[in-house]
């Protein structure tokens, strides 16, 4: 099901029926520069002359460049289709999504774990959505991705597998 494939393009006049962004949260921004300072501090103490502005120069980027890389995941439902980063799942292969709070995720991902299952976990968002699979094809069980809103994600998945499965019927 999952494939690297380029973002979703909507078709004009549809938009996505969901789309997040799992960024950061506001505080890690200045304790990851921060802590870049720090260790581009001590890297300093320890060079004369002009090497010595030299870990200012690529820790700082490097630790923005990191920030920016960690918050870059897209969460969408559209077209027919739910995009987690670059991997896409057809919803009429869902059968149900479940919205899961931090205690409900930490159980699917715990004890309730598959190793087979796909999962886009960011540990600074509490909530996810577990999407089950009805595909005899796929081994995959199903789908665990973060989300701040899991009802609505939920929700939208549900949606539009309905919507879909409507169209197939018609």
């Amino acid at each position: 099901m999952s494939s690297s494939s380029p973002a979703p393009a909507s078709s004009v006049g549809t938009p996505p029926a969901y789309v997040e962004r799992l960024r950061l949260p506001f505080w890690a921004w200045p304790v990851g520069i921060a802590l870049a300072g720090l260790l581009a501090a001590e890297l300093w103490m320890g060079a004369p002359g002009l090497r010595s502005w030299l870990p200012f120069a690529v820790l700082i980027p490097a630790a923005v460049a990191v920030l920016l890389w960690l918050g870059r995941v897209r969460v969408a439902v559209a077209d027919g289709e739910l995009w987690v980063d670059d991997a896409h799942l057809p919803v009429r292969y869902v059968a149900d999504a479940v919205p899961l709070d931090a205690a409900g995720r930490r159980e699917v991902l715990g004890v309730g774990s598959d190793p087979l299952a796909f999962v886009v976990q960011r540990p600074w968002i509490g909530g996810a959505v577990q999407v089950v699979l009805d595909d005899p094809a796929d081994p995959t069980p199903f789908w665990v991705v973060s989300t701040r809103r899991p009802v609505e994600l939920a929700a939208a998945i549900l949606a539009a597998r309905d919507a879909t499965a409507a169209r197939a019927d018609t």
